[in-house]
């Protein structure tokens, strides 16, 4: 069930509750890889560019939601650490109660609004309509996407990897079936994808609660816990808020960016979006040990031992960059070849192996900022993991690829080299808050001896 990391050797509990989570992002990022795979093989370039395009504005409203909820994942580890199980079961409530009721209502807005983002997209024309298509069908399903979420913000939350990992594992075994029915066999194309993601995911919740019901938790939950609980819900929001704005905002740097790509054609587009979810596998670690250090932080820093987060925070940035640099060079060397998984079409894994070399580049330095962003957050710092986001986003990503983009010839490699450079800057700000915070609570009751 739940870890206890405020106890016992830091490097195997950081690494026994890592590959969980790491597990569980490969196969969610598989989930999102066999729509684009199965679309690739079983349908068009526009059908490939609208599940490109449709994915990422998914993504953006994913990545909202999600953030929002590390809210109660701090808060979580924060009691578990303090051990005041009393509140967990409050602060789940509230998340079903909030959370529930902002599913509800984006899948009722993004209806009309399906449309006008995908034109902000500056989708390619022939892909124009199956991108609506596929927008509208996965935002119908926003309910089942929060829970899903959800479930994995708590028990990552608690210290439990597990089940989260297996609560992506039933939606991505439904997702392939789904995929094969309804774009191999129906030849819905972009649309039949949309539609297998939102039953794959809504399957995977209700098998989900029918487990976690059958294990229970390790604090008590009822469901008179569920309902508005204003101090619970201001505090998820005033630590999930600024996670959410930062990773929306961020997002919309990579939205720009993939619009400038898109006017180049739709070869251009299916190949960013083939680049894309190639990087889902490439950011992979750096990602699972962002998450982990988070949770581990939170908990030592509600015992009172920021010490043992600092050095946790050390093996995690070296095992990560090890790790980083066999993944980043694979891409940087090999992403014409990597690509042909997910296309058959040579100009397409051309224009996605020239995108991969600047995500090659940038894993390396993502080994560093993910860890120090999980480090953050876990001591409820996410106020400048906002900062810092947006400063990376607007004032080196965005302004770089506008300037790269206009470049002639045009390379795709030189757009994407904004997000290393970005990245740079990002870690800059970290080690100087890093430094900043430490003076602060050094000396202080969070400073353990041990």
């Amino acid at each position: 069930m739940n870890s206890n990391f405020t106890e016992g050797s830091i490097v195997p509990k950081l690494v026994r509750f890592v590959f969980p989570i790491l597990f569980a992002m490969l196969i969610q990022s598989l989930y999102g890889a066999v729509d684009l795979l199965i679309v690739g093989r079983f349908s068009d370039a526009a059908n490939v560019s609208a599940v490109a395009v449709g994915s990422q504005i998914m993504h953006s409203l994913t990545f909202v939601i999600t953030d929002l909820a590390a809210g109660t994942a701090i808060l979580l580890g924060q009691f578990i650490g303090q051990k005041i199980l009393k509140s967990c079961g409050e602060t789940v409530g509230a998340t079903v109660f909030f959370f529930g009721i902002l599913g509800a209502v984006i899948s009722l807005v993004m209806q009309p609004l399906a449309a006008p983002v995908t034109a902000l997209m500056n989708a390619p024309e022939e892909a124009f309509s199956q991108t609506v298509a596929y927008t509208r069908i996965c935002c119908g399903g926003t309910l089942f996407i929060v829970a899903y979420n959800i479930l994995g913000s708590i028990f990552r939350g608690i210290g439990d990897a597990k089940m989260p990992l297996i609560t992506v594992l039933i939606a991505a075994v439904f997702n392939v079936f789904g995929d094969l029915y309804f774009v191999a066999h129906l030849h819905m194309g972009a649309a039949g994808a949309a539609i297998a993601t939102v039953m794959a995911q809504a399957l995977s919740v209700v098998l989900s609660v029918l487990i976690i019901k059958k294990r229970g938790m390790p604090f008590s939950f009822r469901w008179r816990d569920v309902g508005f609980h204003r101090p619970v819900i201001g505090s998820i929001l005033r630590l999930g808020i600024p996670l959410a704005v930062q990773n929306l905002l961020v997002s919309i740097s990579f939205l720009i960016i993939l619009a400038l790509v898109n006017k180049l054609g739709v070869i251009a587009s299916a190949g960013i979006g083939v680049a894309e979810k190639l990087c889902g596998f490439i950011m992979l670690l750096p990602a699972a040990f962002s998450q982990a250090m988070s949770s581990f932080t939170a908990q030592n820093y509600g015992a009172g031992r920021m010490k043992r987060s600092e050095k946790a925070l050390r093996y995690g940035i070296g095992i990560s960059f090890a790790c980083s640099l066999v993944v980043g060079s694979a891409a940087f060397f090999f992403g014409d070849q990597i690509s042909r998984i997910f296309s058959t079409d040579l100009e397409v894994c051309h224009a996605s192996g020239e995108y991969l070399k600047a995500y090659g580049i940038d894993c390396l330095l993502t080994s560093f900022l993910f860890c120090f962003i999980g480090f953050f957050n876990g001591f409820s710092q996410t106020g400048f993991v906002m900062v810092q986001g947006i400063a990376g986003a607007f004032g080196v990503r965005v302004p770089l690829s506008i300037l790269f983009s206009r470049m002639q010839p045009v390379s795709i490699f030189r757009i994407g080299l904004a997000t290393p450079c970005s990245t740079l800057l990002q870690i800059l700000l970290c080690f100087l808050y890093f430094f900043r915070c430490r003076k602060r609570y050094r000396n202080g009751p969070l400073w353990d001896s041990n």
